[in-house]
């Protein structure tokens, strides 16, 4: 499944899911833009590993709640890599809080990142990607259960699981496929962040396999995605989970 030259865009990519993104895309031979909103320091650890690994990668900040820093995070690519062919919409917020303690900050904070950013990217992706392109945006497993406090971070995926379908054949003309992921609970800093170890433990016994998934677990599903092999999907969300709902 090589895609040898072919230059990635992976937003939130210093750390977590993103970073074993990057790092799996690079193997594949992806010329790899990490983006990353604050910590330029765990992003060139992400682009070093990539480049102690034969690999090509830059480091570049960009804000995705901010349409401008999206667009220069294209642009950007483009003066240096000369051209952009996948997208790998992962940034993401999440705090969980009941409904009684929602803030109108904290809610426009979610949708800012986790929707405005897709959608945007999304649209840039169309300025700018090439023909046969792909974008994958990372949505959630959550939305399939009903959990106290997910209420605003479940009701973003949701959007951007509806982003990914109703774009499908906005791209499709031009050979471009666009589909999301829906990870189970995965071991991040993101999602251990805040939960005791009973609490972790609980979650990971809710899939048949009685384990959290490992971020490899997601970037070998965007593997397949980037791939010719998965030229006949789109509009499509995968939820890879291990059976959790």
């Amino acid at each position: 499944m090589s895609i040898q030259g072919k230059v990635a865009i992976v937003t939130g990519a210093s750390r977590g899911i993103g970073r074993s993104i990057a790092e799996q895309l690079a193997e594949l031979g992806a010329k790899v833009v990490v983006n990353y909103s604050a910590s330029s320091e765990k992003a060139n650890e992400v682009v070093e590993a990539i480049v102690k690994n034969r690999g090509e990668a830059l480091a570049i900040k960009g804000d995705i709640s901010n349409v401008g820093d999206v667009k220069m995070l294209f642009t950007e690519t483009i003066m240096h890599f000369g051209q952009v062919d996948l997208l790998i919409n992962n940034a993401g917020y999440m705090e969980n809080k009941l409904i009684k303690d929602v803030t109108e900050t904290d809610f426009d904070k979610h949708f800012s990142i986790n929707v405005k950013g897709t959608y945007f990217g999304c649209q840039q992706a169309m300025n700018y990607m090439e023909d046969g392109g792909r974008i994958i945006n990372i949505s959630t497993s959550v939305l399939g259960a009903m959990l106290p406090s997910y209420s605003v971070y479940a009701a973003t995926k949701g959007a951007v699981e509806q982003i990914t379908r109703q774009l499908a054949k906005e791209f499709g003309p031009r050979g471009i496929t666009i589909n999301a992921i829906a990870p189970g609970p995965v071991r991040t800093e993101l999602f251990t962040e805040g939960k005791t170890e009973e609490q972790i433990e609980t979650i990971a016994n809710m899939n048949a396999f009685r384990r959290l998934g490992e971020p490899r677990d997601i970037s070998n599903v965007v593997e397949f995605l980037v791939s010719e092999k998965s030229q006949w999907i789109t509009g499509q969300t995968i939820r890879v989970n291990g059976g959790y709902y």
